[in-house]
């Protein structure tokens, strides 16, 4: 599968956000409209099927989304005996 470059899913998600903080969906038609564009970008973007989808996979593979796991560094190394 293709994947989306992250700058256009972070101009998606953000295009996205701002469209729903502006309740486009009660919005006139122009605005629903571009809410429904947007919705349907992201999902072909991310390869799902709904919005809701869209934005977790969407986020996930914007830079800095992923907590970095460093529970390996500094962990005590086992003894050994006998050396």
């Amino acid at each position: 599968m293709l994947l989306a470059h992250p700058a256009l899913l972070a101009d998606l998600v953000r295009e996205y956000d701002s469209l729903h903080a502006l309740d486009a969906e009660g919005g006139g038609p122009q605005a629903r409209r571009r809410l429904d564009d947007v919705s349907y970008s992201l999902c072909v973007a991310t390869g799902t099927r709904d919005v809701d989808a869209a934005l977790v996979a969407a986020r996930y593979r914007l830079p800095g989304a992923r907590v970095h796991d460093d529970s390996l560094i500094g962990a005590p190394r086992p003894r050994t005996s006998g050396v």
